[in-house]
């Protein structure tokens, strides 16, 4: 009867649990999520939330103090439309604003681009974790810091999958981590930006096993003789 029982559970599990995250691992993780980034660098780019201010010279409809970059990293402006800027450098954003315009608009657009004001600097917690949330993000933080604040994996974690979101030029890229790898020094702690979102595995076949024992002593399922 136990062995059914065990059995049925552990199918169960390895149905729901699905196959592996498609997101690269190994030294394709780390191409994307680097161990470390140069930090003078990062302080230009732009960011999700971002206040910019864009003047394009002798055009007023055109230039203001309230640009405000979305969530996920685009900004929307006046003739041309949505466009990626998470991640570029004020310089690069002029001369892309600057091609766009001169393409069909303006002739020889002239443009200055300031970042005004960001908010908080903050990376996110989700999945098996003790205590998930938004974290405040400094030039220290790696992912064994950044999952210590949310109290560190469940034991029914998957620590092989680790995922880490971050948005680099306006679009969504990741990463997957073997965080057993990194706490024994196997593979290197990246470091954590802000606006990243870290993701946490769940193990069915675990979780399954610790709700199966939970529920045994309820509906006596041991026999002892």
């Amino acid at each position: 009867m136990l062995a059914a029982l065990l059995g049925l559970a552990m199918l169960s599990a390895c149905a729901s649990a699905g196959g592996p995250s498609p997101l690269p691992q190994g030294a394709a993780a780390y191409e994307t999520i680097p161990e470390r980034v140069d930090n003078g660098e990062l302080s230009e780019r732009i960011r999700p939330g971002d206040r910019l201010g864009i003047r394009i010279f002798g055009e007023p409809e055109l230039s203001s103090d309230n640009y405000r970059v979305d969530a996920v990293g685009y900004l929307q402006m006046p003739l041309i439309g949505e466009m990626p800027v998470g991640g570029q450098t004020p310089r690069e954003l002029r001369a892309e604003i600057t091609r766009r315009l001169a393409a069909r608009f303006i002739k020889d657009p002239q443009v200055a681009i300031t970042v005004l004001d960001r908010p908080r600097s903050t990376f996110t917690v989700e999945g098996d974790v003790e205590s998930p949330g938004v974290f405040e993000a400094n030039p220290g933080t790696t992912l064994l810091t950044a999952l210590a604040q949310a109290k560190s994996p469940t034991k029914t974690a998957k620590l092989s999958e680790i995922m880490v979101f971050r948005i680099i030029n306006g679009q969504r890229a990741g990463g997957r981590f073997n965080l057993s790898d990194i706490r024994r020094g196997r593979a290197p702690d990246p470091q954590i930006l802000a606006g990243d979102t870290i993701v946490v595995g769940n193990s069915a076949v675990k979780s399954t096993w610790r709700d199966f024992l939970a529920a045994a002593p309820l509906f006596n399922i041991f026999t002892f003789f």
